[in-house]
């Protein structure tokens, strides 16, 4: 019998796994698919050309993790994009921010901006260093009885409200703002001129099926600040091999510490020991898998999206009627449509048509948050956006290991679109037609990029679900709001990670801190 059973093999899955094994427990993941990873896998979409199928992009891996796992011996390489963004505007400007040049491409557009940037980026990092800090403790858990265990999470609080007393009156205020207010008021308050707006609001809907005006949205704005590339905080980088590389350097690390992984091993059901309802309590004993093969274990731990763990593993009389209720109003949808273009060349912008560094970095084609607001609402109404968001990166000007000579990649992260599509309409009778639709909007400040498209795969939100088990295409494991965040993610009372079954655990990015 193992000591743990851990239900998917995705890289929080096998971090997981990691752990445990190096405290000398037997743990044994089992992973759905052929190949572990889940969402951070790369895979050959055309012949020849290979890049990450879904996650695309390295920052909010967490670099105790890096070290703890020793990612680097096992083969990981980051590398920094050399322009962070780039934003096109018109056919004639265009945005650009990197270390040594926001401030002055901010001066393009309004002297105010500028001069009011480094105040915005510092009094913003001190919020995120103080919640950055929390991201690796467990949340105080409210508890209905025992002693002990109310004084440990009082404990708990207690060092939370200690992190937050270092805070000065206005890193306070600012820290309410940025967890109630929308994304749109709080660049307002700062900001005056569009494309800085645009740059930081993009981050506030990065997988989160809202507008940049939609309340508590700054704090998905902070969230994506958590992050750094080789120690320096905020910069998002590549991964040379794509986002595979990160999650075979853990298979490996977990392998090496023994390990054991299955592959294409799909989990049924929760196997629990006998117990009356209302009587005695429920206990995980192990896992039984779609062949009908019982796997018993003495712990069993999800990487599972929470509502894909209760509503379809776990047998729902095991759990508290109250619990199943919250979990059925989980709020899941990432308004999400993801692409992989296979290119024979470089695009040509019209505001910057030369080939350089500019090509590196995360290029977002949505100039204002108004852009971003109108896309949102006509998603709602429509089923996608008619003006959609694309951010596109291009990893083969960082890594030639993705397309052959002279040829690249592109990732195309798209937004937004109904996670499901109303009026009883299929995701599988749209999905060219929206992929189309992505390219055309690049095509429009790129002139030739449609043309230069040899090969695509595409990712509707139901493509997402049905490959990776990310549940109306929700790349987060749930929403960043205020009521599924910290102790209450993904339900109050079951924020330490532990599910109302004894034995049974979480640890995928619907428990905190999310969306990692």
């Amino acid at each position: 019998m193992h000591d743990v059973v851990i239900i998917g093999g995705g890289h929080n899955g096998l971090t997981c796994a990691a752990y445990l094994a190096e405290a000398g427990l037997k743990v044994l993941v089992l992973e759905r698919r052929n190949v572990v990873g889940g969402a951070a896998v790369t895979e050959e979409f055309h012949p020849g050309f290979r890049n990450s199928v879904a996650s695309y992009t390295v920052s909010l891996l967490n670099p105790k993790v890096i070290a703890d796992l020793d990612l680097h011996r096992h083969g990981l390489r980051v590398v920094e994009r050399k322009v962070s963004n780039f934003l096109p505007l018109s056919d004639s400007s265009y945005f650009m921010s990197a270390p040594g040049i926001t401030q002055s491409e901010v001066a393009k557009f309004s002297n105010r901006d500028a001069t009011r940037l480094e105040e915005y980026e510092r009094r913003l990092e001190v919020i995120a260093d103080v919640v950055r800090a929390l991201l690796l403790e467990q949340p105080p858990n409210l508890v209905e009885h025992g002693f002990v265990r109310g004084v440990e999470e009082a404990m708990r609080a207690a060092g939370l409200g200690g992190r937050l007393n270092k805070l000065d009156i206005t890193g306070k205020r600012d820290l309410l703002d940025l967890f109630t207010k929308s994304a749109g008021e709080w660049l307002d308050e700062w900001f005056e001129s569009a494309p800085i707006k645009a740059l930081f609001g993009f981050d506030s809907i990065v997988g989160n099926f809202a507008s940049p005006y939609t309340p508590g949205s700054a704090y998905v704005l902070l969230h994506h600040v958590f992050g750094e590339v080789n120690g320096k905080k905020g910069l998002w980088g590549h991964a040379i091999g794509g986002m595979g590389a990160i999650t075979q350097a853990m298979e490996a690390c977990c392998r090496e510490r023994g390990v054991e992984i299955r592959t294409g091993v799909s989990v049924k059901e929760l196997l629990l020991a006998s117990y009356t309802p209302g009587v005695t309590a429920p206990q995980a004993q192990g896992v039984v898998t779609v062949d009908g093969e019982t796997i018993r274990a003495k712990a069993v731990i999800s990487n599972l999206n929470p509502k894909l763990l209760y509503q379809r593993i776990v047998p729902p009389e095991a759990l508290p009627e109250d619990f199943r209720e919250r979990i059925a109003r989980y709020k899941i949808g990432s308004g999400t449509f993801r692409m992989n273009v296979a290119l024979n060349e470089l695009p040509k912008f019209t505001c910057k048509p030369e080939v350089g560094d500019h090509l590196t970095a995360g290029i977002i084609i949505a100039p204002s948050m108004q852009y971003m607001e109108r896309a949102y609402d006509d998603a709602r109404a429509f089923g996608w956006s008619r003006e959609p968001i694309v951010e596109m990166l291009i990893p083969s000007t960082l890594d030639d290991s993705l397309a052959p000579a002279g040829k690249h990649v592109a990732s195309l992260f798209c937004q937004h679109v109904q996670p499901e599509l109303s009026g009883g309409r299929s995701w599988d009778d749209h999905r060219e037609e929206v992929a189309d639709l992505m390219i055309a909007t690049v095509d429009k400040y790129a002139p030739g990029f449609k043309a230069s498209v040899i090969g695509r795969q595409i990712m509707s939100p139901l493509d997402l679900e049905r490959t990776f088990g990310l549940l109306a295409g929700d790349i987060m494991h749930g929403a960043l709001s205020l009521d599924q965040l910290f102790s209450a993610r993904p339900v109050l009372g079951h924020g330490d990670y532990r599910a109302p079954i004894k034995g049974l655990y979480m640890c995928g990015s619907g428990t905190h801190p999310g969306g990692v």
